[in-house]
């Protein structure tokens, strides 16, 4: 059903040279024939390659003034567990939390529901309440930034997680995996993969979320180099599957075939709009190049219906890492600026170009029998669903 328009569909077709300020050329995507290409993956497991390759020294930030004898009471405020990934982070954080509880007497737990009004009240209530340290991850960039530079001031160290807000000094560390490098690997894998030539529509989560405006910045990075490559749209779709089903629905509407890729910067929507197209009657093979990575749904989607696909996961396992980091912190270690955490790139097994190389394949790096709002890159034990798991922590 979709038009063939000769601008990636066609994984054959010859690689078109261009040159620019990464002064490289690009070639179409490795062949399914390549038996060398169709060798199961294992992933990469060592320490995160934004940190190796990293052009800038780490600020090491010294805690020695926040150092004091536990156990700790901390303050866990999430921004929300209104998706699969949320979910799973929370899951890491609790269960962390447990697995230190020798040194946590009270881990105190809110939930925000994506709301900066209710996070900010949030907050000031775990204030309140005499925490010697806050984990925050905030609903919005500008909306939390006050609220979290007033418990600084009050000499509560904060460590950010997962998302952070707009004035550095407002808190200790940020524990990350980097949205420039999604956005980036995302975009480069898009404009590859069609040969520099086609039409987009891009498919960001919250606005004013520092993850999503930080992708898009490095989106718009990238496709700056391949004036050849258009987007028709964007759309913000709150990282829900149900809106990026809907508004990829009226996408799809509005310019059919005319859409060459699908710019997602996560799963969550990206399989939604895999829905989307599938209720409107595009069948296996006939789907665009989409990206998205975090959770299994959209893998198994991308695998069933020969969806070229690359999506590259933002690990809820920075949930795990953020508890450690807080009691490093406690304990008077120094820690990073910023404390990056491994990201896995997951592609169809016939869908890598020269830029982007898969750690894992669709069905490496999930099963079919996964559950389809499982987080791959979780780092909880063996055997983890997010749909049973209740993991113990001190309350």
């Amino acid at each position: 059903m979709h038009s063939d328009k000769g601008k990636g569909m066609a994984a054959k077709v010859l690689a078109m040279g261009f040159v620019a300020a990464i002064g490289a050329t690009f070639a179409a995507p490795v062949s399914a024939a390549d038996d060398t290409a169709q060798a199961a993956k294992t992933g990469y497991e060592g320490v995160p390659r934004t940190w190796l390759w990293n052009p800038n020294f780490n600020e090491m930030i010294d805690t020695s003034q926040y150092k004091k004898e536990g156990p700790y009471v901390i303050g866990f405020s999430n921004a929300s567990i209104s998706n699969a990934w949320r979910v799973a982070f929370q899951h890491g954080v609790l269960w962390a939390a447990g697995e230190n509880s020798d040194q946590i007497e009270r881990f105190l737990v809110t939930d925000a529901n994506d709301d900066p009004s209710k996070q900010i009240a949030d907050i000031q209530d775990l204030i309140s309440q005499g925490v010697d340290l806050l984990l925050i991850a905030s609903a919005t960039e500008e909306a939390l930034d006050s609220v979290v530079g007033r418990a600084t001031r009050q000499g509560i160290p904060v460590v950010m997680v997962d998302r952070k807000v707009s004035t550095r000094d407002n808190y200790i560390t940020f524990v990350t995996a980097s949205d420039t490098v999604v956005g980036r690997m995302e975009a480069q894998w898009m404009a590859e993969y069609l040969n520099g030539e086609g039409d987009i529509v891009m498919l960001p989560g919250i606005a004013g979320s520092s993850v999503a405006e930080d992708r898009i910045k490095a989106n718009k990075e990238v496709l700056a180099k391949f004036p050849g490559i258009n987007v028709l749209e964007m759309q913000y779709t709150d990282w829900n599957p149900a809106t990026g089903k809907s508004t990829m629905a009226a996408l799809l509407q509005k310019y059919g075939d005319e859409i060459d890729g699908v710019l997602a910067d996560s799963a969550l929507q990206g399989y939604g709009a895999i829905e989307a197209y599938l209720d409107a009657g595009y069948g296996k093979g006939e789907i665009p190049p989409m990206t998205g990575g975090d959770v299994a749904r959209m893998y198994q989607l991308a695998h069933t219906y020969d969806v070229p696909m690359m999506g590259i996961d933002y690990p809820t396992s920075m949930g795990i890492t953020g508890v450690e980091t807080a009691l490093d912190v406690l304990n008077g270690v120094p820690v990073p600026a910023r404390v990056e955490v491994n990201m896995q790139v997951v592609t169809s097994p016939d869908a890598e170009t020269q830029s982007v190389q898969a750690d894992r394949y669709l069905l490496d790096h999930v099963s079919m029998d996964d559950p389809g709002d499982l987080s791959p890159s979780h780092g909880l034990p063996d055997g983890y669903n997010p749909a049973t798991f209740a993991p113990e922590y001190p309350k």
